[in-house]
């Protein structure tokens, strides 16, 4: 697997306020929950307690995780991009046999969102596409078999 993490101008901004929110109004939250647990008496069998701190070690992990991926991310540079070329931060219309089209905006895996059609450039769809252009067909290689991709369109 690639060690390189790639963000979008949209992921990146969309990291920072999850940040921002996680730091302050999130954290606060728990500090007051793990306060008013901590009240209660015997921390040893305070299932709030038990609970906040869970969650505590569940929110440093995400804040250490998405501060990591700021500090080593890669900004995408549309402008070393080949015009016309499927690459990280486009996005495709494609079309499998007779299904309905299907648009994707090619990420980074750490903003991949199938349900939001955002898909990362190392998942098969997004391997088979990278570098193709409008017209060419391209097949993935999935769990599933072998899935053949006509290229409608790349913005």
């Amino acid at each position: 697997m690639n060690d390189i993490i790639y963000l979008t101008k949209e992921g990146k901004l969309k990291l920072q306020k999850e940040l921002a929110d996680l730091k302050g109004p999130q954290r606060k939250a728990l500090s007051l929950r793990l306060k008013t647990a901590i009240e209660m008496g015997d921390l040893s069998e305070n299932a709030d307690y038990i609970s906040a701190k869970e969650d505590q070690g569940f929110l440093e992990g995400r804040i250490l995780e998405i501060e990591m991926t700021l500090k080593g991310g890669i900004m995408v540079d549309k402008s070393n991009f080949k015009l016309g070329e499927v690459n990280i931060g486009t996005k495709v219309t494609i079309q499998e046999a007779d299904y309905p089209l299907e648009t994707y905006y090619l990420v980074g895996s750490k903003e991949a969102d199938t349900s939001n059609d955002r898909i990362s450039y190392e998942s098969p769809f997004g391997q088979a596409l990278i570098g193709h252009k409008k017209g060419d067909t391209v097949v993935a290689e999935t769990p599933n078999g072998k899935i053949k991709l006509k290229i409608l369109e790349i913005e």
